[in-house]
């Protein structure tokens, strides 16, 4: 079976290197986003699927607007594919383009579709604190993730799960499942989406990984996982990024270690109507400082200085002298 597969991120990766290594399947061409400035050193870089298809000798394509470029339509079209397979590629195909390959175009995307059509499914099922997530591969129309499912993988979230750890497990499994749909392809019925269920996951702004403290522990808990590695605040007049923390409560007890349960009645006893959000409330031994948000506390395990690397919060406060009191945003 002759496949052209399009991808980018390293999400794509096992999905790609499953189709390369299994005997009954060809992958003619690789079809991915151009090289992009990447690092410190602002150097061009290759894209993740790129250095895969590079190191297994398999033709690219690196068009800037796919659907603008008839010399990569016309190169594609001369390759005869079976089968196109889509994964995080990040273009919209044209109709045209759909039309091209015998089978159709099947894509593997990160949710349970029709939630989270869009770009970041993953990212997007954290921040709203969703309890289970999955993968869905379909067929692929012009719309945006709107075509008919063809099979589904249903995993539950973790109240710790962060960007990078749920999609290094749905990017598993997604490849697995990949693969069963191509197998079964004859014997799968379509099923046609419930548009009217559909919830969307835009592309993440940066604006978005500003911390709002007066947000609840909650909320912000869910946007540091979501948007992991990148929410940042302010300390001392410099950029913090808060890469893990613990929302200390009531509601979350039971899934908290006992020397973290132990905090939230010593909280509770605290006098704190003269502080705001964002004020540091309590250093927590070993285990880093808590933060008072709009509605609840927060435990901060691992930040990030400006130009530095991650370290645990209880690093931060013996490095830095952190002191309760101190307004962090």
């Amino acid at each position: 079976m002759r496949i052209v597969f399009f991808g980018t991120p390293q999400f794509a990766i096992p999905t790609l290197e499953r189709l390369l290594s299994e005997s009954q399947f060809e992958v003619v061409g690789v079809v991915t986003q151009p090289d992009k400035n990447r690092g410190r050193g602002n150097k061009l870089s290759p894209s993740p699927i790129k250095e895969v298809a590079t190191a297994h000798q398999v033709p690219i394509w690196q068009p800037a607007r796919i659907k603008k470029d008839p010399e990569t339509i016309e190169a594609l079209r001369q390759l005869k594919a079976d089968i196109f397979v889509v994964v995080a590629y990040g273009q919209i195909l044209s109709q045209e383009i759909l039309d091209l390959p015998k089978s159709g175009c099947i894509n593997v995307h990160g949710s349970l579709l029709p939630e989270y059509r869009g770009a970041a499914p993953i990212q997007r099922c954290l921040t709203d604190g969703v309890t289970r997530t999955g993968i869905t591969t379909m067929l692929m129309d012009a719309g945006m993730d709107t075509g008919a499912m063809l099979l589904k993988y249903e995993t539950p979230v973790s109240l710790w799960d962060n960007a990078d750890r749920l999609a290094a497990k749905l990017a598993i499994e997604g490849a697995n499942l990949l693969i069963e749909t191509i197998v079964d392809l004859d014997r799968i019925t379509p099923t046609l989406q419930e548009h009217l269920a559909a919830t969307a996951a835009p592309p993440i702004q940066k604006s978005e990984y500003t911390i709002d403290w007066t947000r609840s522990n909650i909320s912000l808990h869910n946007r540091v996982r979501g948007f992991y590695p990148n929410c940042v605040t302010t300390f001392r007049a410099q950029p913090l990024k808060i890469m893990s923390t613990v929302p200390l409560g009531r509601d979350f007890q039971a899934d908290l270690p006992p020397e973290m349960q132990q905090l939230i009645p010593e909280l509770e006893s605290l006098d704190l109507s003269s502080s705001v959000p964002g004020t540091v409330v309590k250093i927590a031994k070993g285990l880093g400082f808590i933060v008072q948000t709009g509605s609840g506390y927060l435990l901060i395990r691992e930040v990030q200085l400006s130009g530095k690397r991650p370290q645990s919060g209880t690093d931060l406060v013996n490095g830095m002298r952190l002191a309760v009191g101190e307004l962090l945003g």
